[in-house]
Protein backbone atom coordinates (compact mmCIF):
# COMPACT_ATOMS: atom_id res chain seq x y z
CA UNK A 1 0.00 0.00 0.00
CA UNK A 2 1.28 3.54 -0.31
CA UNK A 3 2.44 6.25 1.39
CA UNK A 4 1.74 9.74 2.03
CA UNK A 5 3.11 12.00 3.67
CA UNK A 6 1.17 15.43 5.03
CA UNK A 7 3.23 18.69 4.74
CA UNK A 8 1.40 21.32 7.87
CA UNK A 9 -0.19 18.58 9.42
CA UNK A 10 -0.93 21.21 11.98
CA UNK A 11 -3.87 22.07 9.76
CA UNK A 12 -6.08 19.89 11.56
CA UNK A 13 -9.19 20.54 9.88
CA UNK A 14 -7.71 19.96 6.82
CA UNK A 15 -5.78 17.37 7.17
CA UNK A 16 -9.18 15.83 8.77
CA UNK A 17 -10.71 16.42 5.12
CA UNK A 18 -7.73 15.21 2.77
CA UNK A 19 -6.60 11.93 5.20
CA UNK A 20 -10.38 11.33 6.60
CA UNK A 21 -10.85 10.88 2.59
CA UNK A 22 -8.74 8.75 1.89
CA UNK A 23 -9.74 6.86 4.93
CA UNK A 24 -13.31 6.35 2.83
CA UNK A 25 -11.61 5.08 0.06
CA UNK A 26 -11.15 1.57 -0.08
CA UNK A 27 -8.12 0.52 -2.39
CA UNK A 28 -6.33 3.22 0.03
CA UNK A 29 -7.06 1.63 3.18
CA UNK A 30 -4.08 -0.05 4.95
CA UNK A 31 -1.81 3.22 3.69
CA UNK A 32 0.63 4.87 5.70
CA UNK A 33 0.07 8.13 6.27
CA UNK A 34 3.36 10.58 7.57
CA UNK A 35 2.18 14.07 9.85
CA UNK A 36 4.90 16.39 9.38
CA UNK A 37 4.90 19.98 11.04
CA UNK A 38 7.66 22.07 13.13
CA UNK A 39 4.42 22.94 15.73
CA UNK A 40 4.68 19.95 18.34
CA UNK A 41 0.88 20.80 19.55
CA UNK A 42 -0.79 21.26 16.41
CA UNK A 43 1.15 17.67 15.01
CA UNK A 44 -0.43 15.93 17.84
CA UNK A 45 -3.52 17.18 18.05
CA UNK A 46 -3.78 15.88 14.44
CA UNK A 47 -2.47 12.76 14.92
CA UNK A 48 -4.19 12.20 17.90
CA UNK A 49 -7.67 12.61 16.21
CA UNK A 50 -6.47 10.80 12.64
CA UNK A 51 -5.82 7.56 15.16
CA UNK A 52 -9.18 8.18 16.61
CA UNK A 53 -11.28 8.19 12.69
CA UNK A 54 -8.92 5.60 11.72
CA UNK A 55 -10.07 3.66 14.34
CA UNK A 56 -13.57 4.46 14.16
CA UNK A 57 -13.53 3.89 10.10
CA UNK A 58 -11.65 0.97 10.18
CA UNK A 59 -9.28 2.07 7.73
CA UNK A 60 -5.49 0.20 8.77
CA UNK A 61 -3.93 2.99 8.26
CA UNK A 62 -0.46 3.18 9.47
CA UNK A 63 0.18 6.74 11.50
CA UNK A 64 3.23 8.16 11.98
CA UNK A 65 4.90 11.67 12.97
CA UNK A 66 7.51 13.71 12.21
CA UNK A 67 8.39 17.08 14.05
CA UNK A 68 10.74 19.92 12.65
CA UNK A 69 13.11 20.03 10.13
CA UNK A 70 15.56 16.66 11.15
CA UNK A 71 12.76 14.66 11.02
CA UNK A 72 11.46 16.07 7.54
CA UNK A 73 13.01 13.51 5.31
CA UNK A 74 12.09 10.45 7.18
CA UNK A 75 8.44 11.73 7.00
CA UNK A 76 9.51 12.07 3.06
CA UNK A 77 11.13 8.71 2.81
CA UNK A 78 9.46 6.33 -0.32
CA UNK A 79 6.19 8.79 -0.01
CA UNK A 80 3.71 7.79 -3.61
CA UNK A 81 2.20 11.28 -2.91
CA UNK A 82 2.87 14.63 -0.67
CA UNK A 83 0.50 16.63 0.38
CA UNK A 84 1.51 20.25 1.20
CA UNK A 85 -0.72 22.27 3.69
CA UNK A 86 1.73 24.51 4.89
CA UNK A 87 1.50 28.41 5.81
CA UNK A 88 4.87 29.55 6.60
CA UNK A 89 4.81 32.39 9.00
CA UNK A 90 1.20 31.65 9.83
CA UNK A 91 -1.47 34.40 10.87
CA UNK A 92 0.75 35.99 13.28
CA UNK A 93 3.61 37.17 12.76
CA UNK A 94 3.44 36.94 8.56
CA UNK A 95 -0.59 37.81 7.54
CA UNK A 96 -0.73 40.59 9.95
CA UNK A 97 2.55 42.16 8.41
CA UNK A 98 1.21 41.85 4.86
CA UNK A 99 -1.83 43.68 6.02
CA UNK A 100 -0.72 46.25 8.49
CA UNK A 101 2.18 47.65 6.62
CA UNK A 102 0.63 47.96 3.56
CA UNK A 103 -2.00 49.76 4.97
CA UNK A 104 0.27 52.38 6.14
CA UNK A 105 0.81 53.31 2.72
CA UNK A 106 -2.82 53.33 2.18
CA UNK A 107 -3.01 50.35 -0.17
CA UNK A 108 -5.94 48.34 0.94
CA UNK A 109 -6.23 44.43 0.61
CA UNK A 110 -9.46 41.60 1.13
CA UNK A 111 -7.46 38.43 0.92
CA UNK A 112 -3.93 38.99 -0.01
CA UNK A 113 -2.85 35.15 -0.66
CA UNK A 114 -2.69 34.71 -4.39
CA UNK A 115 -1.95 37.86 -6.16
CA UNK A 116 -1.43 41.59 -4.73
CA UNK A 117 1.15 42.41 -2.46
CA UNK A 118 0.16 39.86 0.40
CA UNK A 119 0.29 37.27 -2.94
CA UNK A 120 3.69 38.20 -3.63
CA UNK A 121 5.33 38.42 -0.19
CA UNK A 122 4.09 35.10 1.01
CA UNK A 123 5.13 33.42 -2.36
CA UNK A 124 8.42 34.97 -1.19
CA UNK A 125 8.37 33.39 2.12
CA UNK A 126 6.95 29.98 0.83
CA UNK A 127 8.78 29.15 -2.31
CA UNK A 128 12.42 28.54 -0.10
CA UNK A 129 10.66 25.89 2.51
CA UNK A 130 8.63 24.15 -1.00
CA UNK A 131 12.36 24.01 -2.46
CA UNK A 132 13.38 22.25 0.39
CA UNK A 133 11.07 19.60 0.60
CA UNK A 134 12.04 19.07 -3.20
CA UNK A 135 15.77 18.89 -2.63
CA UNK A 136 14.35 15.97 0.31
CA UNK A 137 11.90 14.79 -2.46
CA UNK A 138 14.36 14.39 -4.98
CA UNK A 139 16.89 12.27 -2.56
CA UNK A 140 14.44 10.15 -0.27
CA UNK A 141 10.98 9.59 -2.88
CA UNK A 142 12.14 11.34 -6.20
CA UNK A 143 9.17 9.59 -8.04
CA UNK A 144 6.56 10.76 -5.44
CA UNK A 145 3.53 13.45 -6.50
CA UNK A 146 3.86 16.50 -4.72
CA UNK A 147 -0.17 17.83 -4.07
CA UNK A 148 0.33 21.53 -3.22
CA UNK A 149 -2.83 23.13 -1.58
CA UNK A 150 -0.93 26.11 -0.74
CA UNK A 151 -1.66 29.58 -1.51
CA UNK A 152 -0.24 31.68 -3.72
CA UNK A 153 -0.83 28.49 -6.54
CA UNK A 154 0.44 29.72 -9.24
CA UNK A 155 3.56 31.16 -7.81
CA UNK A 156 4.55 27.59 -5.87
CA UNK A 157 3.82 25.44 -8.77
CA UNK A 158 6.40 27.54 -11.12
CA UNK A 159 8.90 28.23 -8.22
CA UNK A 160 9.00 24.41 -8.10
CA UNK A 161 8.81 23.85 -11.82
CA UNK A 162 11.97 26.07 -12.03
CA UNK A 163 13.72 25.28 -9.14
CA UNK A 164 13.16 21.45 -8.94
CA UNK A 165 12.71 18.22 -10.86
CA UNK A 166 9.49 17.01 -8.66
CA UNK A 167 6.32 16.40 -10.20
CA UNK A 168 4.02 18.80 -8.79
CA UNK A 169 0.16 19.98 -9.49
CA UNK A 170 -1.48 22.49 -7.50
CA UNK A 171 -5.32 21.63 -6.31
CA UNK A 172 -7.65 24.04 -5.27
CA UNK A 173 -11.90 23.61 -5.06
CA UNK A 174 -12.94 27.18 -6.52
CA UNK A 175 -13.43 25.18 -10.21
CA UNK A 176 -16.32 22.63 -8.83
CA UNK A 177 -18.27 25.39 -7.22
CA UNK A 178 -17.91 28.13 -10.06
CA UNK A 179 -20.80 27.24 -12.35
CA UNK A 180 -23.44 25.61 -9.43
CA UNK A 181 -22.89 28.89 -7.55
CA UNK A 182 -23.69 31.19 -10.83
CA UNK A 183 -26.71 28.99 -11.46
CA UNK A 184 -27.67 29.51 -7.96
CA UNK A 185 -27.68 32.99 -7.85
CA UNK A 186 -30.74 33.47 -10.91
CA UNK A 187 -32.40 30.09 -10.01
CA UNK A 188 -31.57 28.63 -12.63
CA UNK A 189 -32.10 24.56 -12.71
CA UNK A 190 -29.69 22.22 -14.51
CA UNK A 191 -30.55 18.52 -13.77
CA UNK A 192 -27.48 17.57 -16.41
CA UNK A 193 -25.19 20.50 -16.06
CA UNK A 194 -21.85 20.34 -17.46
CA UNK A 195 -19.27 23.00 -17.32
CA UNK A 196 -15.71 24.10 -18.69
CA UNK A 197 -13.50 25.65 -16.80
CA UNK A 198 -9.66 26.88 -18.27
CA UNK A 199 -7.22 30.06 -17.11
CA UNK A 200 -5.14 30.98 -13.88
CA UNK A 201 -5.76 29.43 -10.18
CA UNK A 202 -8.19 31.97 -8.78
CA UNK A 203 -8.77 33.45 -12.04
CA UNK A 204 -10.57 30.77 -14.63
CA UNK A 205 -12.75 31.37 -16.52
CA UNK A 206 -15.90 29.39 -17.23
CA UNK A 207 -15.86 29.23 -20.49
CA UNK A 208 -18.98 26.42 -21.29
CA UNK A 209 -22.30 25.99 -19.28
CA UNK A 210 -24.68 23.66 -20.37
CA UNK A 211 -27.48 21.94 -19.42
CA UNK A 212 -28.14 18.61 -21.72
CA UNK A 213 -26.44 20.69 -24.47
CA UNK A 214 -28.11 23.62 -23.76
CA UNK A 215 -26.11 26.88 -23.82
CA UNK A 216 -27.32 28.41 -20.40
CA UNK A 217 -25.38 31.38 -20.79
CA UNK A 218 -27.80 33.70 -22.44
CA UNK A 219 -30.25 33.06 -20.05
CA UNK A 220 -27.83 33.70 -17.00
CA UNK A 221 -27.03 36.92 -18.77
CA UNK A 222 -30.42 37.97 -19.16
CA UNK A 223 -30.95 37.50 -15.92
CA UNK A 224 -28.15 39.09 -14.36
CA UNK A 225 -29.08 41.97 -16.36
CA UNK A 226 -32.64 42.16 -14.92
CA UNK A 227 -31.32 41.63 -11.26
CA UNK A 228 -28.88 44.87 -11.77
CA UNK A 229 -31.53 47.39 -12.74
CA UNK A 230 -33.77 45.69 -10.32
CA UNK A 231 -31.05 46.27 -7.81
CA UNK A 232 -30.62 42.68 -6.82
CA UNK A 233 -27.13 41.40 -7.63
CA UNK A 234 -26.44 38.99 -5.33
CA UNK A 235 -24.34 41.16 -2.46
CA UNK A 236 -21.52 38.82 -2.11
CA UNK A 237 -20.16 38.09 -6.18
CA UNK A 238 -21.03 41.80 -7.50
CA UNK A 239 -17.37 42.21 -8.45
CA UNK A 240 -17.31 38.94 -10.46
CA UNK A 241 -20.71 39.49 -11.78
CA UNK A 242 -19.57 42.69 -13.44
CA UNK A 243 -16.28 40.94 -14.62
CA UNK A 244 -18.71 38.50 -16.78
CA UNK A 245 -20.89 41.82 -17.97
CA UNK A 246 -17.53 43.30 -19.07
CA UNK A 247 -15.32 40.74 -20.06
CA UNK A 248 -18.23 37.87 -21.02
CA UNK A 249 -17.37 35.30 -18.89
CA UNK A 250 -17.75 34.59 -15.08
CA UNK A 251 -14.48 33.51 -12.90
CA UNK A 252 -13.81 30.76 -10.79
CA UNK A 253 -12.73 32.28 -7.22
CA UNK A 254 -15.08 34.73 -5.21
CA UNK A 255 -15.75 38.56 -5.37
CA UNK A 256 -13.51 39.65 -2.54
CA UNK A 257 -10.44 37.82 -4.29
CA UNK A 258 -11.31 38.97 -7.76
CA UNK A 259 -11.59 42.59 -6.45
CA UNK A 260 -7.71 42.70 -5.91
CA UNK A 261 -6.55 40.63 -8.62
CA UNK A 262 -7.48 44.05 -10.83
CA UNK A 263 -6.97 47.73 -10.49
CA UNK A 264 -10.98 48.72 -10.75
CA UNK A 265 -12.72 48.30 -7.42
CA UNK A 266 -10.28 48.69 -4.43
CA UNK A 267 -9.48 52.37 -5.19
CA UNK A 268 -8.51 55.31 -2.43
CA UNK A 269 -9.80 58.06 -4.52
CA UNK A 270 -13.03 56.59 -4.93
CA UNK A 271 -14.32 54.71 -1.61
CA UNK A 272 -17.83 54.85 -2.91
CA UNK A 273 -16.88 51.70 -4.76
CA UNK A 274 -16.53 49.71 -1.51
CA UNK A 275 -19.82 49.75 -0.93
CA UNK A 276 -21.11 49.44 -4.53
CA UNK A 277 -19.19 46.34 -5.08
CA UNK A 278 -19.71 44.97 -1.48
CA UNK A 279 -15.98 44.35 -0.86
CA UNK A 280 -15.31 43.44 2.51
CA UNK A 281 -11.52 44.75 3.33
CA UNK A 282 -9.50 42.88 5.68
CA UNK A 283 -11.45 39.90 5.01
CA UNK A 284 -8.67 37.24 5.52
CA UNK A 285 -7.41 38.63 8.89
CA UNK A 286 -11.17 38.72 10.35
CA UNK A 287 -11.56 35.02 9.30
CA UNK A 288 -8.16 34.49 10.73
CA UNK A 289 -9.38 35.96 14.00
CA UNK A 290 -12.47 33.95 14.28
CA UNK A 291 -10.59 31.02 13.46
CA UNK A 292 -8.57 31.26 16.24
CA UNK A 293 -10.94 32.31 18.71
CA UNK A 294 -13.16 29.13 17.49
CA UNK A 295 -10.28 26.41 17.66
CA UNK A 296 -11.14 25.83 21.20
CA UNK A 297 -14.09 24.11 20.85
CA UNK A 298 -13.34 22.90 17.79
CA UNK A 299 -10.17 21.50 18.90
CA UNK A 300 -12.93 19.47 21.41
CA UNK A 301 -14.93 18.28 18.68
CA UNK A 302 -12.27 16.97 16.64
CA UNK A 303 -9.54 15.84 19.10
CA UNK A 304 -11.13 14.93 22.41
CA UNK A 305 -14.51 13.08 20.83
CA UNK A 306 -13.68 9.41 20.49
CA UNK A 307 -16.73 9.13 18.41
CA UNK A 308 -15.46 11.18 15.50
CA UNK A 309 -17.05 10.48 12.02
CA UNK A 310 -15.79 11.72 8.71
CA UNK A 311 -17.78 11.43 5.69
CA UNK A 312 -15.80 11.53 2.31
CA UNK A 313 -15.19 15.79 0.74
CA UNK A 314 -14.94 16.97 -2.89
CA UNK A 315 -10.89 17.19 -2.08
CA UNK A 316 -9.46 16.40 -5.38
CA UNK A 317 -6.33 14.38 -3.48
CA UNK A 318 -7.95 11.24 -2.87
CA UNK A 319 -9.60 10.61 -5.74
CA UNK A 320 -6.49 11.29 -7.29
CA UNK A 321 -4.42 8.94 -5.53
CA UNK A 322 -7.32 6.48 -5.91
CA UNK A 323 -7.08 6.95 -9.77
CA UNK A 324 -3.72 6.14 -9.66
CA UNK A 325 -3.79 3.19 -7.53
CA UNK A 326 -6.78 1.25 -9.36
CA UNK A 327 -5.93 3.48 -13.06
CA UNK A 328 -9.81 4.08 -12.69
CA UNK A 329 -9.51 7.65 -14.37
CA UNK A 330 -10.44 11.05 -11.93
CA UNK A 331 -11.00 13.87 -14.20
CA UNK A 332 -9.82 17.25 -12.33
CA UNK A 333 -8.93 21.15 -12.35
CA UNK A 334 -5.22 21.27 -11.78
CA UNK A 335 -2.48 23.87 -11.79
CA UNK A 336 0.53 23.20 -14.25
CA UNK A 337 3.06 24.60 -15.82
CA UNK A 338 1.87 25.70 -19.82
CA UNK A 339 3.30 23.59 -21.59
CA UNK A 340 0.95 24.41 -25.01
CA UNK A 341 -2.02 23.70 -23.07
CA UNK A 342 -3.44 27.47 -23.72
CA UNK A 343 -1.75 28.66 -26.50
CA UNK A 344 -2.30 32.33 -26.04
CA UNK A 345 -0.63 32.39 -22.35
CA UNK A 346 2.92 32.49 -22.00
CA UNK A 347 4.85 29.05 -21.93
CA UNK A 348 6.33 29.76 -18.22
CA UNK A 349 2.34 30.49 -16.89
CA UNK A 350 0.78 27.77 -14.40
CA UNK A 351 -2.29 27.41 -15.98
CA UNK A 352 -5.68 26.02 -14.27
CA UNK A 353 -6.94 23.10 -17.05
CA UNK A 354 -8.57 19.93 -16.65
CA UNK A 355 -6.63 17.59 -15.92
CA UNK A 356 -6.65 13.33 -15.48
CA UNK A 357 -5.37 11.10 -13.49
CA UNK A 358 -4.24 7.70 -13.48
CA UNK A 359 -1.63 4.83 -13.06
CA UNK A 360 0.55 6.79 -15.40
CA UNK A 361 0.36 10.31 -13.39
CA UNK A 362 -1.55 13.50 -13.92
CA UNK A 363 -2.26 14.31 -17.82
CA UNK A 364 -3.68 17.74 -18.59
CA UNK A 365 -5.68 18.19 -21.35
CA UNK A 366 -5.26 20.88 -24.11
CA UNK A 367 -7.95 24.14 -24.35
CA UNK A 368 -6.24 25.87 -27.13
CA UNK A 369 -6.57 29.36 -27.35
CA UNK A 370 -9.06 31.77 -24.48
CA UNK A 371 -11.64 34.43 -25.53
CA UNK A 372 -8.85 37.40 -26.06
CA UNK A 373 -10.22 39.27 -23.12
CA UNK A 374 -10.15 36.42 -20.81
CA UNK A 375 -6.59 35.76 -21.84
CA UNK A 376 -5.40 39.34 -21.96
CA UNK A 377 -6.56 39.91 -18.07
CA UNK A 378 -5.01 36.37 -16.99
CA UNK A 379 -1.78 37.67 -18.24
CA UNK A 380 -1.74 40.75 -16.55
CA UNK A 381 -1.60 38.43 -13.40
CA UNK A 382 1.11 35.93 -15.19
CA UNK A 383 3.44 39.31 -15.55
CA UNK A 384 3.48 39.36 -11.82
CA UNK A 385 3.57 35.92 -11.06
CA UNK A 386 6.83 35.19 -12.83
CA UNK A 387 8.92 37.72 -11.66
CA UNK A 388 7.60 36.97 -8.11
CA UNK A 389 8.93 33.97 -8.62
CA UNK A 390 12.24 35.06 -10.28
CA UNK A 391 12.60 37.52 -7.08
CA UNK A 392 12.48 34.21 -4.33
CA UNK A 393 15.11 31.96 -7.09
CA UNK A 394 17.38 34.61 -7.57
CA UNK A 395 16.86 36.68 -4.52
CA UNK A 396 17.30 40.02 -6.29
CA UNK A 397 15.03 43.02 -5.11
CA UNK A 398 14.98 44.67 -8.44
CA UNK A 399 12.21 41.47 -9.21
CA UNK A 400 10.26 41.84 -6.44
CA UNK A 401 9.78 46.04 -7.09
CA UNK A 402 8.74 44.86 -10.52
CA UNK A 403 6.59 42.29 -9.16
CA UNK A 404 5.10 44.88 -7.32
CA UNK A 405 4.80 47.90 -10.07
CA UNK A 406 2.95 45.56 -12.17
CA UNK A 407 0.51 44.04 -9.78
CA UNK A 408 -2.70 45.49 -11.17
CA UNK A 409 -3.70 47.00 -7.87
CA UNK A 410 -0.88 47.47 -6.00
CA UNK A 411 0.32 49.65 -9.52
CA UNK A 412 -2.59 51.19 -9.55
CA UNK A 413 -2.81 52.90 -6.33
CA UNK A 414 0.92 53.37 -5.66
CA UNK A 415 3.85 55.95 -7.14
CA UNK A 416 6.95 53.77 -8.01
CA UNK A 417 8.77 55.07 -5.02
CA UNK A 418 6.33 54.13 -2.80
CA UNK A 419 6.07 50.87 -4.31
CA UNK A 420 9.46 50.79 -3.70
CA UNK A 421 9.44 52.11 0.12
CA UNK A 422 6.31 49.58 0.63
CA UNK A 423 8.75 46.52 -0.37
CA UNK A 424 11.59 47.12 1.63
CA UNK A 425 9.07 48.12 5.27
CA UNK A 426 7.73 44.88 4.35
CA UNK A 427 11.38 42.96 3.82
CA UNK A 428 12.75 44.66 7.27
CA UNK A 429 9.43 43.35 9.14
CA UNK A 430 9.56 40.14 7.64
CA UNK A 431 13.45 39.42 8.48
CA UNK A 432 14.55 36.08 8.40
CA UNK A 433 11.03 34.56 7.29
CA UNK A 434 12.43 35.70 3.73
CA UNK A 435 15.86 35.08 2.98
CA UNK A 436 17.87 38.03 2.90
CA UNK A 437 17.73 39.89 -0.97
CA UNK A 438 20.07 41.44 -2.16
Amino acid sequence: MPKMAFMGAGSTVFAKNVLGDCMCAEPLKGSTIALYDIDKGRLDDSARMLRALNRNLGAGMAIEKYLGVAQRKAALRDAAYVVNAVQVGGYEPSTVIDFEIPRKYGLRQTIGDTLGIGGIFRALRTIPVLLDFARDMEAVCPKALFMNYSNPIAMLIMGLARGSAVKAVGLCHSVDGCAPRLLRHFEIEAPNLQYKVAGINHQGWLLEVTDNGRDLYPEIKKRAREAEKNGTLPARDRVRLEIMKRFGYYVTESSEHTSEYVPWFIKARYPELIEKFNIPLDEYPRRCVRQIEGWKNLRRELVRNKNLAHARSKEYASYMMEAMETNRPFKFGGNVLNTGLITNLPARAVVEVPCIADRTGVTPCFVGDLPEPCAALNRTNINVQILAVEAALTRKKEYLYQAAMLDPHTGSELPIDQIVRLCDALLRAHGPMIPKMR
